[in-house]
C-alpha cells in the first residue's frame, strides 16, 4: 500500500464544552487534536465540533480571519447555517467561504459546482474549489486573505465522495499557502464500525479516491484528515481537529440526535448512505443506479431486466437485505424518461448489512440474470473500486465470496494504519 507511519496522534485536551489543545501543530507533525470528550448526563446527543468551537467563543479562532470550506450540511442542530451564525458573531473575522462540488448553498448536480459569487445573504465573497487542487486551489486561499481555512461538510462514508477529497486538497493547498487548517467534526452517518471494501491502487488516482483507502473508510472527516496528514500529504498542514462528544462508533445518524441535511442532491436520507458505498459501484455499468428517482442508489435496473435479477440475489441469502422487483423511469440521468426494471434493496438489519459485499454481489448477479449488462466504456468501475481486479475477476466468473477475498490481504493493512488515526470508541 507504500503507507509511511509518520506517528500516532494522542488525544488530550479538557473536559467540558471547551475547546482545548492537545499538542502544538507545527509544520513537521500531523496536527493536533482540539475538544477531548466530556461526561454527558442525561439523555445523550451529539455535539459537532462546531458547536464545541462556538461554546468555546471561537477561541481557536481568535485574531484569524477565517474561511470556511462548507456546503448545505454545515448546520447547527436548530438547522441554521454555520456561516450565517458565524457571520452575525463578532467574535469570528469570518471574511471568505469555500464551495465544493454541487455548490455552498447546494444548487449544483453531480459534477457541478456554483463558481465564483457574494453570497446574497451575507455577502462574503464565495470562491470555487471544485476541481481546484496544489497551487491553484493555493492561489484561491491566498487571493481570499484569510489566514485559517475551516472545513465543516458532513460525509457519507464512502472512498468515492468527494468532499474527503477536497477535504485533502484544501489541506494540501493551505500548507502550500501557509494557512493553518481547521477540521470541525462531524458523523460518519453509517457508523464508524469498520473498513470495508478494496483499498485504492495509486495507479487508479482521481477525484474519486486520491490515496489507498478503503472503499467504506469507516472513519469520520477529523479522522480521516489525521490520518491525510499524518500518512499522505508530502508537506503536513498546521492542523487542528475539533472533536464531537457524545459519538460513539456503532452509532447510526439517526441516534445522533442531529439533523439531517443532504449532503448532495442524490443523497437525501441516511438511508441513502446506507447502501451507497456498494451500489454506487453501478455508476460503473449500463444499468441506473437510481439517479432521477426518489430513492437514488437504492433503486437499480435497466431495459430488458425482470424478475430473475431479484431472484438470484434474493438466492444468496445475503445479511440484512432484501431485494424487491421494481420497475421505474428516471426523470434525469441513464434512461430518463423510460421504464426500466430491476430491484430495490430493503435493508431490514442494518447491524449485520455490508454495503460492499452486497454491491458486489450484485453486480456479479446482473451480469449472470441479465445478457445486456456491460461496464461503463471506461472502464469508470476500475476507479471506482481502485484498480482493475473487481471487474477482471467478474468478468472471469468468479463469485462474491472470490472478489471480496481478493481484497482482504490490503485491507488489512490499511485497517492497521486506520486504527491509529480513531478518535472515538
Amino acid at each position: 500500500m507504500g503507507l509511511s507511519r509518520r506517528g500516532l496522534l494522542a488525544a488530550g485536551g479538557a473536559l467540558g464544552a471547551a475547546v482545548a489543545t492537545a499538542h502544538p501543530a507545527t509544520a513537521g507533525t500531523p496536527g493536533r487534536e482540539t475538544g477531548a470528550p466530556e461526561r454527558e448526563t442525561g439523555r445523550r446527543r451529539v455535539r459537532t465540533g462546531f458547536e464545541r468551537l462556538a461554546a468555546d467563543g471561537y477561541a481557536a479562532l481568535d485574531g484569524q480571519r477565517v474561511g470556511v470550506v462548507t456546503n448545505p450540511t454545515g448546520v447547527t442542530p436548530d438547522a441554521r447555517h454555520l456561516v450565517d451564525v458565524m457571520h452575525a458573531d463578532e467574535r469570528v473575522d469570518l471574511i471568505a467561504v469555500f464551495g465544493p462540488e454541487h455548490g455552498f448553498r447546494g444548487t449544483a448536480q453531480a459534477g457541478g459546482s456554483e463558481g465564483r459569487y457574494d453570497d446574497p445573504a451575507t455577502g462574503l465573497p464565495v470562491y470555487d474549489t471544485y476541481l481546484k487542487s496544489g497551487r491553484p486551489l493555493a492561489d484561491v486561499f491566498t487571493a481570499s486573505g484569510v489566514d485559517t481555512v475551516v472545513f465543516d461538510v458532513q460525509d457519507a462514508g464512502a472512498r468515492f465522495y468527494t468532499y474527503i477529497w477536497t477535504l485533502y486538497d484544501c489541506m494540501e493547498a493551505a500548507a502550500l499557502a501557509g494557512k493553518r487548517f481547521v477540521v470541525l467534526d462531524r458523523p460518519n452517518p453509517v457508523t464508524g464500525r469498520a473498513a470495508l471494501g478494496p483499498v485504492l491502487d495509486r495507479a487508479f488516482a482521481t477525484f474519486v479516491g486520491r490515496e489507498p483507502i478503503a472503499q467504506a473508510h469507516g472513519m469520520t472527516v477529523a479522522e480521516l484528515a489525521l490520518l491525510f496528514n499524518g500518512e499522505f500529504l508530502a508537506a503536513p498542514v498546521a492542523l487542528e481537529t475539533v472533536r464531537m462528544t457524545g459519538w460513539r462508533r456503532t452509532d447510526f445518524f439517526d441516534s445522533t440526535g442531529l439533523p439531517w441535511v443532504p449532503p448532495s442532491p442524490n443523497m437525501p436520507t441516511p438511508e441513502t448512505a446506507l447502501v451507497y458505498s456498494g451500489t454506487c459501484l453501478f455508476e460503473g455499468t449500463n444499468l441506473s443506479e437510481g439517479r432521477g428517482t426518489t430513492r437514488p442508489f437504492e433503486l437499480l435496473g435497466a431495459e430488458g431486466i425482470d424478475r430473475r435479477w431479484a431472484e438470484e440475489a434474493n438466492a444468496l441469502g445475503l445479511p440484512g437485505v432484501r431485494f424487491r422487483e421494481a420497475y421505474f423511469a428516471p426523470t434525469f440521468s441513464k434512461f430518463q424518461g423510460r421504464t426500466v426494471g430491476g430491484v430495490q434493496l430493503h435493508v431490514h438489519d442494518r447491524e449485520v448489512f455490508d454495503p460492499v459485499r452486497t454491491g458486489i454481489a450484485l453486480l456479479v448477479t446482473a451480469r449472470r440474470s441479465w445478457s445486456g449488462f456491460a461496464w461503463r466504456p471506461d472502464n469508470w468501475i476500475d476507479r471506482l473500486t481502485g484498480s482493475t481486479r473487481v471487474r477482471t475477476l467478474i468478468d472471469a466468473g468468479a463469485d462474491t465470496d472470490e472478489v471480496v477475498g481478493a481484497w482482504q490481504t490490503d485491507l488489512a493493512a490499511f485497517r492497521a494504519v486506520r486504527r491509529e488515526y480513531l478518535l472515538y470508541r
